[in-house]
Order: C-alpha cells, then structure tokens, then sequence
C-alpha cells in the first residue's frame, strides 16, 4: 500500500499549487500526510512567498477532514552542515548535533505553536530527513508524538521505543513492499509534476491508504529491511560519485 506525505506547509506557501494538489487528492479520496513548520525561518520560503495569513486556518480545514497534520522540524533552518544522523539521507540537518536540551526546546516550542493553532501532530517529519537519538528522546519527553514518517524499510517496524513508517521515495514508484510512502513537495512542483500525480492517482488509487488506516505493530527492523536499506544507500552513493566524477 502506498502512503502521500505534502512537505514545507507553512504560512510562506505556493497557494496555488498547494491548491491544485488538494483538489486532486480530494478527487480521489486521498488523505495525506501533511509535515507542518511550525515557525518557518527559513529563507527559501521567507524570501520566495508572501506571509498567508489564512495558512492556519487551511491547516485546520486539511485536519478536520481527515488529513494527519506531522510536526515538521521547528523552524527549517539547517544548523548542522557535516550531519550523520540516522537516516543519513543529507549531510545537513536541523536537528543532528544539537544537545537534547536544544531539540527539546525545539520539538516543545513546535508542538506548542501547532497546539494554539489548533492543530494536534501525530507524527514526526524531520528536516532534510535528518534526526539523531536526541532527537527522539526529545520525542517521548516533551511530545506525545511516537510515530516518524521516515527511513527505508519494507513495512512499520519498531526502534528506539518509536514506530518508524518507511519513507522511500519522493514521487509514487511501483516496488513491491508492504508500506511505500511518497513525499511531495507542492512548493517545487511544476504542471508536468501535478499532472503526473493526478494521472498516478487515476490509475492507482485503490493502492493508496491513510495515516489513522495504518496497522501499527511493534514489529522489530528485520533482515529484508536490512537489505533495502543498504541497497537504497548504495546506490545514492552510486549516484553521487557518477555526479562528482
């Protein structure tokens, strides 16, 4: 079964795109999950969109009909440029490095923001997907979030006392695993993006399911998990040494 995840929703936001791909999701039945910056800092954003002050109140409409809202980071500005995180898909993260004290703050400040909006995160979506064991400790100590929507794996499994749903690609690719999740990110998608998005949804839908459909089982990081995982980290090495050479 496949999973949507939107990133970047944040008052800095391309409207019109964010828009279209709700219309089509709505078409189609489908209920993403949505990563939320509480306190966007960001300059790509800032720099790029005019403050909306309506995003709140968009953000309470996607949760009220059924979207799961996912704290994304607390403000998405990278403090870590040499990161090795968990999931060492950048070299740049916002939280990996930081004493525990520090991502507390963070990920308690976050939820507080969403809180006052209204909004109640069920899961965890870190920055450039980049997070240490600090960064879940903080997790379960100031949150009542236990869930986080990364890494590469087959299925939901569980680590470090936290339920982990794979996140594996960043637009929709038929693989035959259990759990496939596709991050989106509307701000940067073009027409020809959208489109294919739509044409996915047309012919594929009844593969898509939802966040509160998910069956969560403490199921340990087996050695099929193990496989992806070293094969997804070869291969974008792969990739990097053909783009370096």
């Amino acid at each position: 079964m496949y999973l949507i995840r939107l990133d970047d929703a944040c008052p800095y936001y391309d409207v019109e795109k964010w828009q279209h791909v709700e219309g089509i999701l709505d078409m189609y039945k489908i209920k993403p999950i949505v990563a939320v910056i509480p306190k966007c800092q960001d300059k790509m954003f800032v720099n790029q969109y005019q403050y909306n002050d309506l995003f709140w109140d968009k953000a309470r409409h996607w949760q009220d009909k059924g979207w799961t809202i996912a704290l994304h980071g607390y403000n998405h500005v990278y403090t870590n440029m040499n990161a090795k995180g968990l999931n060492p898909i950048n070299n740049f993260s916002e939280f990996v490095g930081l004493s525990y004290e520090e991502q507390c703050e963070k990920i308690y400040n976050g939820v507080k923001i969403m809180n006052d909006h209204g909004l109640h995160p069920k899961c965890f979506v870190a920055p450039a997907h980049s997070f240490d064991t600090n960064t879940l400790i903080a997790l379960k100590n100031v949150s009542c979030i236990r869930v986080i929507s990364d890494t590469v794996a087959n299925d939901i499994y569980y680590k470090h006392e936290m339920l982990f749903i794979p996140q594996q690609c960043g637009s929709f690719i038929r693989m035959p695993l259990k759990i496939i999740t596709c991050c989106y990110h509307p701000n940067a998608m073009q027409a020809k993006d959208i489109h294919a998005l739509e044409n996915v949804l047309a012919k594929y839908k009844d593969k898509f399911t939802n966040f509160d459909s998910l069956k969560f089982k403490k199921r340990n990081f087996g050695f099929f998990d193990y496989m992806l995982k070293n094969i997804y980290f070869a291969r974008r090495k792969m990739k990097r040494i053909n783009i370096h050479y």
